[in-house]
């Protein structure tokens, strides 16, 4: 075949060869036109459509009674902020500053605010918050740090404050449903729901003294719910939330609260008197390692105070010879016939005692046993 009648060459492989950046423009702008023949622009994107809302039906009566619960309650419940001061070691300024938040509840229409010791504790100030998001300086009424409740007071007009009700603790039963409520660090408040999951537990307060009859729930109680109530079914107060559980220091499925009957007895005395008064043998005991040391069980009396009821009934202190011999005091190893081991059990068993009453003291004294009656004196 001769040069002149060789085929026609393909036009675009020819101007990709010549021009390829031309090629390329040419051929993005036939990408980005409508097709030949549309007689139409591209059009603009349209409004996005949204899925159609599946009904729900209503809320199941469970639900409701949890959201009247809550709404009920929260009126009650209030956010306390512990204020402490600290001299600034440069200027010498004396410095106000937030050291810990907790919750609490309102007790009366008097102002009284219960929450736990150890959310007030080293507070120079406190601040309560209530459900209106109305703030009030708080003074201290009273504490007892052994069950680690405190009451504050506020000066909130009446129309304000509304008291919890109240509950009872002795009849609560394993497995009914409870309610915690608190106001955590000032975020509003908050529900957690679960069952009684432990009756009858006890922990150790701030003080290291144990705080018996103790509520175990598996409702969440994290930190800033302390002081909080745990409310039953029908939203009355059963107990305080007070600790939880956990090695790591987060909720892990065992909470405590204090129980109301122990908070309504502590609540009313220290409102009355500025502190609680309590029953006791009116002695100073020997430290339980001491005793461990010398391979015993009881409580060795140290002192029985002048006049006090312990001296009265006859009881012995520990005593030095003029050798320096000691000679230990009785043993008390026995209260009306509830068994004595160490000072925690001395406690649990006066905590159910009021002054005033009799007890049956069961002591070791040298090699032999004896009962004495005493009448609790108030300490």
């Amino acid at each position: 075949m001769s040069r002149s009648e060789a085929p026609p060459m393909n036009r675009s492989f020819s101007l990709r060869q010549r021009h390829p950046i031309r090629a390329a423009l040419l051929l993005a702008v036939a990408i980005l036109l409508p097709a030949s023949g549309s007689g139409q622009a591209r059009a603009g994107p349209g409004k996005a459509e949204l899925r159609k809302i599946t009904p729900r039906a209503r809320l199941l009566p469970s639900e409701v009674a949890n959201i009247q619960l809550f709404e009920r309650a929260t009126g009650s419940v209030v956010h306390i902020t512990n204020i402490a001061t600290r001299q600034d070691w440069f200027t010498l300024d004396i410095l106000k500053i937030p050291q810990g938040t907790g919750s609490g509840f309102i007790w009366d229409k008097q102002g009284h605010i219960v929450t736990n010791f150890h959310v007030i504790e080293g507070g120079h100030e406190f601040l309560v918050t209530l459900a209106d998001q109305s703030t009030w300086k708080a003074k201290v009424t009273g504490y007892e740090a052994d069950k680690d409740l405190a009451v504050l007071e506020i000066g909130a007009p009446r129309s304000k404050l509304t008291p919890i009700p109240l509950g009872r603790s002795k009849d609560l039963r394993v497995g009914q449903s409870v309610f915690a409520i608190g106001n955590p660090f000032g975020l509003d408040h908050t529900l957690t729901t679960g069952v009684i999951s432990g009756l009858g537990r006890e922990i150790q307060s701030v003080t290291r003294r144990p705080i018996q009859d103790v509520i175990q729930t598996d409702a969440a109680i994290n930190p800033g719910n302390s002081g909080g109530p745990l409310l039953d079914s029908a939203g009355r107060l059963i107990g305080v939330n007070t600790a939880i559980y956990s090695p790591s220091g987060t909720y892990i499925g065992i909470g405590f609260a204090v129980p109301v009957d122990t908070v309504n007895r502590i609540a009313s005395q220290l409102i009355a008197y500025g502190r609680v008064i309590r029953p006791g043998l009116g002695i100073t005991m020997v430290p339980d390692k001491t005793v461990q040391r010398l391979d015993m069980e009881g409580v060795v009396i140290l002192e029985a105070r002048p006049g006090s009821a312990a001296e009265k009934a006859g009881l012995r202190s520990t005593q030095r010879t003029r050798r320096g011999q000691i000679i230990l005091g009785d043993v008390i190893i026995a209260i009306d016939g509830e068994p004595v081991t160490g000072s925690n059990d001395l406690y649990r068993i006066l905590d159910h005692h009021d002054v005033g009453d009799e007890v049956t003291v069961t002591i070791l004294r040298g090699s032999g046993k004896k009962k004495l009656k005493l009448t609790l004196q108030a300490l």
